[in-house]
């Protein structure tokens, strides 16, 4: 027979040994959210679980269970196997732990097959995510990147992150660069899975001595962010990135990529083309549809998003100010890791006191 486990004795499970987790809801409650990490083997597909429903609902639980039977049995054999190619340990789970969730456990066990049952599937597992982000205890020092855009902000974390740093990356969980073009070329995340990202990362980051992060509003794309990492942003250390315009507009191009994504920047260029001077707005929006991307970025950036970053970087308190003046992303990278290196450990105890340190290219 298959074992009932709570989410707390899961975590245990996962922290000892290799541990499958499979959500056996439908693929479109299994893209709205999940236990990250988790396969989908649904039990019911979409139509099938509408279909189930309406019986359970319109006529009785009999019927509903009855018509569930006959769908699972045309497709057992399949469905078995799919489990059988997993190796190691299982654990299934539905939305709150009841008749998806025991079902393929009851049949899985049948056929030899051992797993585990989480005890409230997902809706016990989204419930702790709730709970532990709104009583969370941000341990780490926090650096914060700041930067006009173009910067290479997002880049830099990531090429940290490569290098084993502790980062989170906030625009990564979101699925959204945070701006009025920030889903080009992305899938923006919802609240829930946003959440569940997040707070798996800082479980995985709560042991480091400091943590780094880019400085995003509160919103980033469909999700905003827990107070304690406003918090975070407000009075941590702040990284700032200063890059010559032309460098910018190149990493811009190499981020967005615009060749690839014309129609949709155009779409959200549009949105924000009556808060740009008429004369301008009106030269970017023909830069873009004739393909002269680089002219459309050097005007964003000199008529909208720097003045916009000037006047939201007054706005931060700066117990701590670091300015890194570099010409490119190579450089940036070379300068926050020799920074680094030289702060860590030793000089995270000498208190928060004000400070102001400026780096040149050739500090690193």
């Amino acid at each position: 027979m298959f074992q009932d486990i709570t989410l707390e004795q899961l975590r245990a499970l996962q922290d000892r040994k290799q541990m499958t987790i499979i959500d056996v809801r439908s693929p479109s409650e299994y893209r709205d959210s999940t236990i990250p990490g988790s396969l989908n083997i649904p039990l019911f597909d979409d139509k099938e679980r509408a279909e189930v429903g309406t019986l359970y609902k319109q006529t009785s639980v009999h019927a509903a269970k009855d018509r569930g039977l006959e769908l699972v049995s045309a497709k057992l054999p399949g469905f078995i196997r799919k489990f059988a190619e997993i190796p190691g340990d299982k654990t299934v789970f539905c939305w709150r732990g009841g008749m998806r969730s025991r079902t393929t456990a009851t049949l899985l066990s049948l056929m030899d097959i051992h797993v585990n049952r989480l005890t409230g599937g997902y809706k016990a597992y989204r419930k702790w995510v709730v709970e532990s982000l709104e009583s969370y205890a941000f341990k780490p020092h926090s650096y914060i990147i700041h930067g006009n855009t173009g910067t290479g902000k997002t880049a830099l974390l990531h090429r940290l992150q490569h290098n084993s740093y502790p980062v989170l990356d906030l625009e990564g969980i979101a699925g959204h660069r945070g701006s009025i073009f920030g889903q080009v070329g992305l899938q923006a995340n919802n609240q829930k899975t946003f959440d569940s990202l997040l707070l798996e990362k800082l479980i995985t980051l709560e042991h480091s001595p400091y943590v780094l992060f880019e400085a995003e509003s509160m919103r980033i794309g469909k999700v905003v962010m827990p107070p304690f990492m406003g918090l975070q942003k407000e009075t941590g250390t702040q990284l700032w990135i200063e890059m010559p315009l032309e460098s910018r507009v190149a990493q811009i191009m190499e981020d967005y990529r615009p060749e690839e994504h014309q129609e949709e920047i155009l779409t959200a260029f549009r949105r924000i083309k009556s808060r740009i001077h008429v004369p301008i707005a009106a030269e970017i929006d023909r830069s873009l549809v004739s393909g002269n991307f680089e002219n459309a970025v050097l005007l964003l950036l000199e008529h909208y998003y720097d003045p916009k970053y000037d006047y939201t970087s007054l706005l931060y308190g700066q117990p701590e100010k670091v300015t890194f003046k570099v010409n490119h992303l190579d450089e940036a990278e070379a300068a926050v890791t020799a920074w680094l290196r030289e702060r860590h450990p030793e000089s995270l105890n000498r208190g928060n006191g004000s400070c102001l340190t400026n780096w040149t290219a050739s500090n690193a």
